[in-house]
């Protein structure tokens, strides 16, 4: 479940990979079909990951200067999450994630947390949560971080909450984003939409709540006439011929696992298992998936529209 950072020679390239990861890795560019995994928006593929090549926006807002913050309003064991990115010149300069308590003291000066979470998880809040900061404003992307082992509830819960900033920061929406986590999933139909098409393709993602449990999840990658990558025969077998994997199976497979560990006691996205050949998908789901059980939370119907960065 790592996510690999890009190496790029142009700052431009930045805005690219600002926002939830795309799949060009997940076939490794099986070019014969007319698509590409890379659709949504803090990855690129692994051709321009391990080249220094100029790449041009040509969709997706840059962010605006200002200071962007999100807060969890609910306490989980004493602490929620404050966040808070300030971007100038269009760019993450300061990053400021931490869990604090009541009295507003972070959870990496727990020393007595700190020692027992090291020792079990062979990490600590004040290890992995400098990290996630620093590693953010160098990368300028949430998903190009790589995962802390130990502390993966807390690295996808990072990847939602800064993905939804930069969300903010492209509006250039500086009113604080409140997550009531934790509360119950209010019934009905949340959706989440790509706003942009790249290489013929974006997400288009509903779920469903009934009786306060998830009842269906769509998860999907449509074009312009409304057809599924699963249905794109060519593509389905020439990533499936190199990764693995192929839409036509990870796409269900992503939405019943969602389903089942949500639904489970004491459940959450991040139970899933990463689905091998399929990484940068993942990465995609889960952060977007993540958003709308926080909609839910809400009980916020309004679509969730994402401004994702298209690279030429």
């Amino acid at each position: 479940m790592k996510a690999k950072k890009l190496i790029v020679g142009m700052a431009v390239f930045s805005f690219a990979a600002l926002l939830l990861g795309g799949c060009g890795a997940d076939d490794n560019n099986t070019a014969s079909s007319s698509t590409s995994e890379s659709t949504s928006q803090t990855s690129a593929s692994d051709s321009a990951s391990t080249e220094s090549t100029e790449a041009t926006v040509v969709a997706g807002e840059p962010m605006q200067d200002g200071t962007y913050r999100l807060e969890e309003k609910n306490y989980k064991n004493d602490y929620r999450v404050t966040f808070e990115i300030t971007v100038k010149d269009g760019k993450i300069v300061e990053s400021k994630y931490d869990n604090v308590n009541a009295d507003g003291e972070s959870k990496t000066e727990n020393t007595e947390y700190n020692e027992t979470m090291k020792e079990k998880a062979g990490i600590s809040p004040e290890e992995f949560i400098p990290k996630f900061n620093e590693e953010l404003v160098a990368a300028q992307s949430p998903s190009s971080i790589e995962v802390v082992s130990g502390a993966t509830h807390s690295f996808d819960s990072f990847q939602n909450y800064a993905q939804q900033l930069i969300q903010a920061a492209q509006a250039g929406n500086t009113k604080t984003i409140e997550i009531d986590n934790g509360a119950d999933l209010q019934d009905g139909t949340y959706t989440l939409e790509e706003k942009n098409y790249s290489n013929g393709y974006r997400v288009v993602f509903s779920m469903t709540v009934a009786d306060g449990k998830i009842a269906e999840s769509n998860y999907d990658y449509l074009n312009e006439a409304g057809e599924s990558k699963k249905d794109d025969a060519s593509y389905n077998e020439n990533m499936e011929a190199k990764s693995g994997t192929s839409p036509e199976e990870f796409i269900p497979n992503f939405n019943e696992a969602f389903v089942s560990a949500v639904n489970a006691e004491d459940g959450s996205v991040a139970d899933m298992d990463v689905v091998s050949g399929a990484t940068h998908s993942f990465h995609s789901f889960v952060i977007y998936a993540q958003q709308l059980l926080n909609a839910a939370e809400k009980g916020d119907q309004t679509t969730i529209e994402v401004d994702n960065f298209v690279t030429e």
